[in-house]
């Protein structure tokens, strides 16, 4: 349940930042990418969509810090709107995530 829930909110954000506009939308990505980067170091390339969760759930205080001193002078992307994105689009690289859904293995 963690997980759709998570899923939810990203897919949001998702959203939020595909409708950006001109600067705001270059910005926009220019932060989702850097969070993403991050996730990469954070994550390694093996991972589950669970650990992406879990790390979610430990705090994402750092992705609104980084999205601070990449758009110093544009606080509206200074938000989870904006940096969930990233987890979203990180969410695709999980071993048990594919086409839109969680992979449960055949018993």
């Amino acid at each position: 349940m963690r997980l759709m829930l998570a899923v939810d909110q990203w897919r949001t954000a998702e959203r939020h930042v595909m409708a950006l506009e001109g600067r705001e939308s270059l910005r926009a990505e220019e932060i989702v990418g850097a969070v993403g980067d991050e996730l990469r170091r954070r994550l390694g390339g093996a991972f589950t969509a669970g650990e992406l969760v879990d790390l979610y759930d430990a705090g994402t205080s750092w992705t609104l810090d980084l999205a601070a001193r990449l758009a110093p002078s544009d606080p509206d992307l200074w938000s989870a709107t904006v940096t969930d994105a990233a987890f979203w689009r990180y969410l695709g690289h999980a071993q048990d995530w594919g086409g839109g859904r969680l992979i449960v293995p055949d018993e």
